[in-house]
């Protein structure tokens, strides 16, 4: 009795409906980095915690510079300096009248003081030395620090960063479902908090079958091959958000694949396996992990199945271990490794995540070649393609061969061709997955 052939939207749906987002902890900011929040973040302190300025300048009162100009600048006693994070003026000295304080970018607006005037609107101030002008007060209060002379006015609150202008005490600072980048870690730090709860990046561990697999750098004698999918597969698990660990290649012996993947369950959420799951005689991912199910763990296992889909024919996808491990076995062809890829394991990275959104996203494009695309009936199937935004356009490159990685390398898409479609002529509106 021949198996069941799977649809593509089958195979995911079993897959996602399988994997449930890891439990969540409690991180330091640094190791938050792409993980997804799992609650609501209140802000508790308003940001900015006082009105600070804006400018290095200085910080005085609206009317003191009311008609003031190039020929006739106001004249300020300055009474002091307020620097970033420094002591301000003395207890109880605020800006007076005919007065202004030295004060740089970031530092608390003093008592009395109602804007700031930039450096660059003065001529720098002058040390010590009474006023000259109509606008001079005739003495200056103990630990003046000269006069400034200011060529323009100002408005009230000019270069003034007034407390809580970005967030206030009871506003949300993230939302649950948050991933947590540069910018969420800086804000997370500047409202005080030095720990979040969040689902943790998934582990996931990639390893490639075949005896004729040679790590890139060494020989290369008859037969052989370099291993590029596992590569290929570990960065795509990173680029999904994963943490990835790499596994040199596994020869062609079922014992040792099955030791070398329990030795691996301690350290993976996922596991990701590449080559021999076809029906070919050396195909030892089916026969290490046809029997692996554990008769005391209801449900472990792998299901080996044929999807009606080109290409990545091939699939197998169950669980492993006590631990209930997910495992899916990819074709060992490099483009059909990655497009099993793209189509099921970053979603279920995804969904380890903790994340909504799973799938890349798609857009409907004009299908621009110099002939027909064909497809086999019944089948849908995935061609690399170049996408290009502004003209709503996506090309072919390369063939349909799942060897022809040198193609892949310079697609940003996949051109979607359904079951029902046997051939796409050139001008067709046809659906592309986007890669990058």
């Amino acid at each position: 009795m021949s198996s069941p052939i799977w649809s593509v939207d089958e195979h995911l749906d079993d897959i996602l409906e399988a994997v449930r987002p890891l439990e969540p902890i409690e991180l330091q900011l640094p190791d938050a980095q792409g993980c997804v929040l799992v609650e609501d973040v209140m802000v508790e302190i308003a940001l900015p915690p006082f009105d600070n300025s804006s400018m290095d300048g200085y910080a005085v009162r609206v009317a003191d510079l009311e008609g003031a100009g190039e020929e006739f600048p106001a004249v300020l006693t300055v009474i002091g300096d307020i620097a970033a994070g420094g002591p301000g003026l003395a207890p109880g000295q605020s800006v007076g009248p005919g007065q202004a304080a030295r004060i740089m970018t970031g530092a608390p607006l003093p008592p009395g003081a109602e804007a700031v005037v930039p450096v660059e609107w003065t001529d720098g101030g002058t040390g010590g030395g009474p006023a000259h002008t109509m606008r001079a007060h005739s003495g200056a209060p103990e630990g003046a620090s000269g006069v400034v002379r200011v060529h323009r006015p100002v408005e009230a609150r000019a270069h003034v960063r007034a407390r809580g202008s970005d967030v206030r005490p009871g506003d949300v600072a993230l939302r649950a479902g948050a991933i947590i980048g540069p910018p969420q870690i800086g804000l997370l730090a500047a409202i005080g908090r030095s720990t979040v709860k969040v689902h943790p990046r998934p582990r996931v561990v990639v390893l490639s079958t075949g005896s004729e697999l040679v790590q890139p750098g060494e020989q290369l004698t008859d037969g052989r091959i370099y291993d590029s999918n596992s590569y290929a597969l570990t960065a795509a698990a990173r680029d999904a958000g994963a943490i990835a660990y790499r596994v040199g290649a596994v020869t062609d012996d079922a014992e040792t694949l099955r030791a070398t993947i329990e030795d691996q369950l301690i350290r993976a959420d996922i596991l990701v396996t590449t080559g021999g799951v076809s029906v070919g005689a050396y195909d030892v991912v089916k026969e290490a992990l046809s029997s692996v199910g554990d008769e005391d763990e209801p449900g472990s296992g792998i299901d080996f199945r044929t999807l009606a889909m080109q290409p990545g024919k091939p699939q197998g996808f169950g669980s492993i271990g006590p631990e209930h491990t997910p495992l899916l076995a990819l074709p060992g062809n490099p483009v059909s490794s990655y497009v099993s890829f793209e189509l099921f394991v970053r979603p279920a990275i995804r969904a380890l995540m903790g994340l909504k959104d799973v799938r890349r996203p798609t857009v409907r494009a004009t299908l621009e070649t110099g002939k027909a695309l064909t497809s086999p009936a019944g089948k849908r199937q995935f061609l690399r393609g170049s996408y290009d935004d502004e003209a709503g356009t996506v090309t072919p490159v390369g063939g349909s061969g799942s060897h022809l990685i040198a193609a892949l390398a310079q697609a940003d898409a996949l051109i979607v061709l359904p079951e029902d479609v046997t051939s796409a002529e050139p001008g067709t509106e046809t659906e592309v997955i986007l890669l990058r």
